[in-house]
């Protein structure tokens, strides 16, 4: 066997350990498959065993999932329906044999590998950080469909199940034992012999499988079909209000767990491999998955295998972005200084970075004794005494050309050649920053979108003198950071923050045409966006807006693109968005609760439109990011297809179901969008003359991808 190792223990329990060759995870995939119907056939037949244990081989890897290649490669819903079918019938049998099935789980449990788990008598965990669970297909545009819509429910109630399911959430191992998932924790060293024993003691009868009883509330809830209904329309009514029906996934995973409650598992997973089937093919799960790997690939292109160790971190700016940096980079450095322009700031900084390392403490994310060694790398800073010897230095300073310049200027003094000076600013271009500096080929732009912990977009930028080595180690650091990293070249905005800007300015001319900034904001969450245009340049702030329209203004000058002037009116006006809860909306109470600011209409003078074309509405937002997404790569600006749809979801919240602004325009079809363009054009003006590129993708009947 290639992917099984079969240990016959002196207790008469078999351990099988997993390991699937030439992969850093294991996989479930058609050749695991094949292994484990031998494996189990042996073990029905032979009187002799009392048990089985099944271990993974994998350093912080219990099994990760489905394998996706395989999976992505079926291209009929027979061929989808097949695998399932497989994979359910080995778990089946795995469930249904007479003898105890121990699972001993280290690292990494997800997808189809915790379905593995489910379907196991006795779940024990190791306590190492690297351990979660999670059942993450929902985020594929999928469900579990491996029994976990079925076996999950049962093991730890509905209300508990349901959520987790939805969401794809992780869980740690504490939050795990707590909510019955798993039996058992011990240190990884002891997770085998531990597992040998349960299985034995299970065998033996002298340990009986547990019996998680959950919340008494819950419990009530679930005995009665009434409350069982109760808990399936809230979560109907919850999935409907934050997808718009636009995922079909969720609710066919409600659809899933009801069948399996009212019918029995066994009738839940023949229902599953029907659906899972047609879920597969949906375009909206195709577009996830090619999101998902192009995650994974975003950046790798450019590595050139120049990339030096980064040992020694500064950032600069204390402030929100700052501790941001510093809190995604304390797992990766040996030192990390933060410089503010007093002691006081900078130590401000220092503890809202521990005040995360105390979170993720708590969580079980690092340990305590790990908590403690990645505080001690911090050190606060008002001058660059401590900067000789550093290998990056980040600044996240405000917005202001000649303060960049002069830190820079600082820098370069304090250290050398061997320094990476790290600019993240998100539309000042990188060349200007760096004119009349020692060293330009060391400087290079690393935008960060904020908040910087939970945001996976790294937008790095080059000029034309950028080192090979300096790009190296930034995509480097960034991946260690675990974001995801896409390269651009320099120019104003550079690439999310430039067709942000531009869907952004369609949606101020909106509203200088009259349109209620509700319905602009409601139109384009239909669309798929997590928030509306307005509700955005509300929370990133109108000062920012008025900022990056003044970076851009020269460039859509000379493309004689209307522009709106209401942002600028506004803050010239006081006038700041969210932060001094007066925008477009006003933001009152402790919870800032939103209500339309009524008045922007009487600053503005502008006489209500009430004819509104929705449709119109969503094609003049969405289609000036696209275009513009579409020119940047007709420039250069971005390399791939693949970059621009990674910056435009990741950065920037376009509808990931949507797959994209090209992918988007191939779903639609080239040929439909320009005719699209061309109208809008017609009746707008020149802020929709479709780019160049779109004319040839049509000419050639031609695709991005």
């Amino acid at each position: 066997m290639k992917y099984l190792t079969i240990e016959n223990h002196d207790s008469n329990i078999r351990v099988v350990t997993i390991d699937s060759p030439g992969a850093c995870v294991n996989t479930l995939s058609s050749a695991l498959f094949d292994e484990v119907e031998a494996m189990v056939e042996a073990m029905e037949s032979d009187a002799s065993v009392k048990g089985l244990v099944i271990i993974s081989a994998k350093k912080n890897t219990f099994i990760a999932g489905a394998d996706l290649d395989e999976i992505k490669e079926m291209k009929t819903p027979e061929a989808v329906k097949d695998y399932i079918l497989r994979a359910n019938t080995i778990l089946s049998r795995l469930e249904a044999w007479e003898k105890p099935v121990v699972c001993a789980i280290n690292g990494a449990c997800m997808g189809g590998g915790l379905e593995l788990a489910l379907a196991c008598d006795y779940r024990i965990a190791s306590d190492n950080t690297k351990t979660v669970f999670a059942l993450p297909e929902v985020k594929l545009g999928l469900f579990p469909g491996g029994g976990g819509t079925q076996r999950l429910p049962q093991l730890i109630g509905l209300a508990q199940a349901l959520p987790l399911i939805l969401t794809g959430k992780q869980l740690r191992v504490k939050k795990a034992k707590k909510m019955g998932l798993i039996d058992e924790v011990v240190h990884p060293h002891g997770l085998k012999e531990a597992a040998i024993k349960n299985a034995l003691g299970l065998a033996e009868g002298k340990i009986e499988e547990r019996t998680v009883k959950g919340p008494l509330f819950n419990r009530a809830l679930e005995k009665f079909s009434m409350g069982r209904n109760l808990i399936f329309s809230q979560a109907k009514k919850g999935v409907l209000k934050q997808t718009k029906g636009l995922y079909p996934a969720p609710l066919e995973i409600i659809e899933s767990i009801k069948c399996g409650v009212e019918n029995g598992i066994e009738q839940g997973i023949k229902a599953d491999i029907n659906r899972f089937g047609k879920l597969v093919l949906s375009k909206e799960s195709k577009n996830l998955t090619h999101l998902f790997f192009a995650m994974n690939g975003g950046g790798k292109d450019y590595l050139n295998g120049n990339a030096r160790p980064v040992k020694k971190l500064g950032v600069l700016g204390a402030g929100l972005m700052g501790h941001g940096i510093a809190s995604v980079s304390t797992d990766i450095v040996d030192t990390l200084l933060l410089k503010d322009i007093s002691i006081k700031a900078a130590a401000k900084g220092i503890q809202e970075v521990k005040k995360g390392l105390s979170i993720r403490a708590k969580s079980g994310g690092i340990t305590p004794f790990e908590k403690e060694v990645l505080g001690a790398k911090l050190i606060p800073c008002q001058d660059y005494s401590y900067f000789k010897g550093t290998d990056m230095v980040i600044e996240a300073v405000f917005e202001d050309l000649d303060l960049k310049r002069q830190i820079l200027r600082d820098v370069e003094a304090a250290t050398d050649d061997r320094t990476i000076f790290a600019s993240n600013t998100s539309s000042l271009p990188i060349t200007e920053i760096a004119k009349g500096c020692k060293r330009p080929e060391n400087v290079i732009g690393m935008h960060y979108f904020s908040p910087v912990r939970s945001m996976p977009l790294l937008e790095i930028i080059i000029t034309d003198k950028t080192a090979d080595w300096v790009l190296g180690t930034a995509l480097d650091f960034g991946m260690k950071q675990g974001k995801t990293c896409i390269v651009v070249k320099d120019g104003p905005a550079f690439y999310t923050t430039r067709i942000l800007t531009l869907m952004m300015n369609e949606a101020m001319l909106l509203v200088e045409e009259g349109v209620d900034v509700r319905t602009i904001d409601q139109a384009m969450t239909r669309f798929g966006y997590p928030v509306g245009p307005i509700t955005l340049v509300d929370e990133v702030g109108h000062d920012v807006g008025v900022h990056v329209g003044e970076v851009l203004k020269a460039s859509v000058e000379k493309r004689r693109i209307k522009t709106a002037t209401v942002l600028k009116t506004l803050y010239n006006k006081g006038f700041h968005g969210r932060k001094n809860k007066k925008g477009f909306y006003e933001y009152k109470g402790k919870k800032g609760k939103k209500s339309i600011n009524k008045d922007v209409g009487k600053i503005l003078g502008i006489k209500p439109k009430v004819n509104v074309d929705i449709e119109e509405i969503q094609s003049r937002v969405s289609l000036a990011m696209v275009n513009e997404a579409i020119l940047c790569l007709e420039e250069g600006i971005i390399a791939s297809p693949r970059d621009g749809d990674l910056g435009a979801i990741l950065g920037l919240g376009f509808p990931p179901f949507r797959g994209g602004p090209f992918r988007y325009v191939d779903a639609e079809g080239p040929e439909k969008v320009l005719s699209t363009m061309e109208k809008l054009e017609k009746k707008f003006g020149n802020r929709f003359k479709p780019a160049g590129l779109l004319k040839t993708k049509v000419d050639r009947n031609a695709l991005f991808y």
